[in-house]
């Protein structure tokens, strides 16, 4: 089996797409709308796993805290940075490993996303 998407409902669409677009460098690969129901499906491309975007004017920014949604990166501590000038607050980098560094940051719909550098 494979993971078809991780879905997000929101109240802050807007910024929630710029933020997995912007950001985590995703692309649009499904845009669906009609009256009011507005949906984006986002990835690194056609068929590979998904992030679901629905605009949901009720929905909560209360997530799971134990609950992340995680990305690779090439350069962590960069793009830790850019998040800081960009007014995110990410958490501090972590290092379990010696070829290992990552850290948390929270998306504007309050979904903990991790970037890890190295790793498996």
């Amino acid at each position: 089996m494979k993971m078809a998407q991780v879905t997000i409902r929101t109240a802050v669409f807007d910024k929630e797409v710029s933020f997995y677009r912007d950001v985590v460098g995703l692309k649009t690969v499904h845009e669906l709308q009609e009256g009011l129901l507005h949906i984006v499906f986002l990835s690194n491309g056609e068929g590979e796993t998904c992030i679901e975007v629905i605009d949901q004017s009720d929905a909560g920014t209360t997530c799971n805290p134990y609950l992340s949604i995680g990305f690779r990166t090439a350069d962590a501590s960069r793009l830790r940075q850019e998040l800081m000038q960009k007014g995110y607050e990410p958490s501090p980098m972590e290092s379990p490993a010696p070829a290992v560094q990552f850290f948390f940051v929270k998306d504007p719909a309050g979904v903990t996303v991790q970037f890890v550098e190295g790793g498996f």
